[in-house]
C-alpha cells in the first residue's frame, strides 16, 4: 500500500513510524510533515485544510489509504470529501467530528444519552457567563472551556471567581482563541485521576487501545496553564480489565450507538478523556483522533500490524482484525520551546538526537522541527517527544529522562515528573 498521513506534529510522526514497520506498506507520504518525519516518509508541502490540493496529491501519487492525524481537517470535512471521491480514509465525518469540534455539542449529546459527565451550562454571551459566576450556587474551583478547537489550550481550571472572570474576559471578550471562544462551557470541577481511553471503531466493532495518562499542565505537579500535552505514560495498571469493561459498557458503546442513531455514525479513532472519580468514570472530553502525546506511548506498545488495522477499519472489517499489545510500559517526555504554551521563539538549533536514540528502546518523535541547511531547528511550541519503552514503568521513566539529558536546544523546558503518578499509584 501507499499511505498518506495528514498532519505535521508528533502524533503524525508516531503514525508514520508505526506504518513504516508494516510489511503491507510500500511507501508512506506525509502532508505537510516536519523535519523529523522527512527521515521516514516523503513530505509534501500541502496544507491539510486545502481539500482540492489534497485530492490532487492523492490522485497524482496513487494513494491507497489516508490516515488523518489532526482534528482541524476532520472538523472541516476532509474525510467526507475523500470518501465522496472513493478514497479509503481513517477519520470520522464532519458531523461525527462535532464530538471534538464543539464542546457544547458534546455536552448536550452526553446529556441526551445519559453519558456520565460533569454538570454544565453553556453561554453564548459574556454577560450571561459572568452572571453565572456571580450566582449564589456557584462553587469553586470550576472549569471554563472554549467551545471550539483551541489546540488543547482552551480549558481553564478557575480556582476563584477572579480566575473565572479573567478566563471569560480572555476567551469571550479579548478573543484569545478566536472564534473557538465565542461560546463557552462552564462545568463542575471533578476530582480524581485522569486517564485517556482510545478505541478504534468502524461504527460496529470496537477495539480498545491500551490506556494512557496525559500531563496537560505546563509545569511539575500539574501547575501552570494547560498545554497540548507535556508528556504521557502507558501501563496496563492505569485502568485494569474491570474498569476498562465498565468504561466500554457505560460510555464508549453508548456513544457509538447514539451517534449512529442520530444519523452521524462514527468511524475512526475515538479518544475519551476521563476523570476516574470515587463515583465512577466521568467524561472530560472527546477527541476524534489519536491523542498527542498519548499516541507516542500507545503505538510503541502495539505488537500487531497497524497498517492492517487501519485498512480493516476503513473497509468496515474491524471484526476480522486481531489486536495485540505489549505488556511493557512506555513513557513520553515532551521537550518544549521557551515560553510555551505562550509565545515562543523558533529557529533554535537542536543537538544530541543521534545520541539520544542509541538505546533501542528509545524513540524521538518530532512535533515542531524543520531542516535549516544541515541543522535541525525548532519550529513549534512542543518540539520533541522523547519516548522510552521498558519492562516496567520505573525503567521506562529512567530511560526516557536519560535520553532527554542528551538533547539540547536553547530555552528547552520539560516536566520532570512524567510517570510519577503511576509510580506513586
Amino acid at each position: 500500500m501507499r499511505i498518506l498521513v495528514v498532519g505535521a506534529g508528533g502524533r503524525e510522526h508516531a503514525l508514520v513510524w508505526k506504518l513504516r514497520r508494516s510489511a503491507r506498506v510500500r511507501e508512506v507520504l506525509c502532508a505537510p510533515g516536519n523535519g523529523g518525519i522527512e527521515k521516514e516518509a516523503r513530505c509534501v508541502s500541502v496544507s491539510p485544510l486545502d481539500q482540492p490540493a489534497m485530492l490532487d496529491l492523492i490522485r497524482r501519487e496513487r494513494i491507497d489509504m489516508v490516515v488523518v492525524g489532526p482534528e482541524a481537517p476532520l472538523a472541516a470535512g476532509l474525510a467526507d470529501t475523500l470518501r465522496a471521491h472513493g478514497v479509503a480514509v481513517l477519520g470520522p465525518s464532519q458531523s461525527a467530528a462535532r464530538l471534538e469540534s464543539s464542546k457544547a455539542f458534546a455536552k448536550e449529546f452526553m446529556a441526551r444519552h445519559g453519558i456520565p459527565t460533569a454538570a454544565f451550562t453553556i453561554h453564548l454571551h459574556p454577560e450571561d457567563a459572568l452572571s453565572r459566576l456571580d450566582s449564589a450556587e456557584t462553587r469553586f474551583p470550576l472549569v471554563i472551556k472554549a467551545d471550539g478547537l483551541a489546540a488543547g489550550k482552551g480549558v481553564v481550571v478557575a480556582r476563584s471567581r477572579e480566575d473565572a472572570r479573567r478566563a471569560i474576559q480572555s476567551m469571550m471578550i479579548e478573543g484569545e482563541f478566536g472564534a473557538a471562544g465565542d461560546k463557552v462551557v462552564i462545568e463542575e470541577f471533578l476530582e480524581g485521576m485522569e486517564a485517556s481511553f482510545i478505541v478504534f471503531t468502524d461504527g460496529e466493532t470496537i477495539l480498545p487501545a491500551v490506556a494512557a495518562q496525559d500531563h496537560k499542565a505546563a509545569y511539575d505537579g500539574d501547575q501552570g496553564p494547560n498545554t497540548g500535552g507535556m508528556g504521557a505514560y502507558s501501563t496496563d495498571s492505569i485502568l485494569g480489565q474491570e474498569l476498562e469493561n465498565r468504561i466500554l459498557d457505560q460510555i464508549v458503546r453508548p456513544v457509538i450507538e447514539a451517534m449512529k442513531a442520530e444519523g452521524a455514525p462514527f468511524q475512526g479513532i475515538l479518544y475519551t478523556g476521563l476523570m476516574l472519580t470515587p463515583a465512577g468514570p466521568r467524561v472530560l472530553e472527546f477527541n476524534v483522533r489519536m491523542g498527542d502525546p498519548e499516541v507516542q506511548v500507545i503505538l510503541p506498545r502495539l505488537t500487531s500490524d497497524f497498517a492492517v488495522l487501519c485498512e480493516a477499519l476503513c473497509a468496515g472489517r474491524l471484526k476480522d482484525y486481531e489486536v495485540s499489545w505489549s505488556k511493557q510500559a512506555a513513557v513520553c517526555v515532551v521537550l518544549a520551546s521557551e515560553g510555551y504554551p505562550g509565545a515562543y521563539p523558533k529557529g533554535k538549533v537542536i543537538s544530541g538526537l543521534k545520541m539520544a536514540e542509541e538505546d533501542n528502546g528509545v524513540f524521538v518523535f518530532h512535533s515542531g522541527t524543520r531542516r535549516q541547511g544541515d541543522a535541525l531547528v525548532t519550529d513549534g511550541g512542543r518540539v520533541l517527544g522523547v519516548t522510552a519503552r521498558a519492562n516496567d514503568l520505573a525503567s521506562a521513566v529512567i530511560s526516557a529522562y536519560e535520553a532527554v539529558n542528551k538533547i539540547y536546544f536553547d530555552g528547552m523546558h520539560y516536566r520532570r515528573d512524567i510517570g510519577a503518578k503511576g509510580l506513586n499509584k
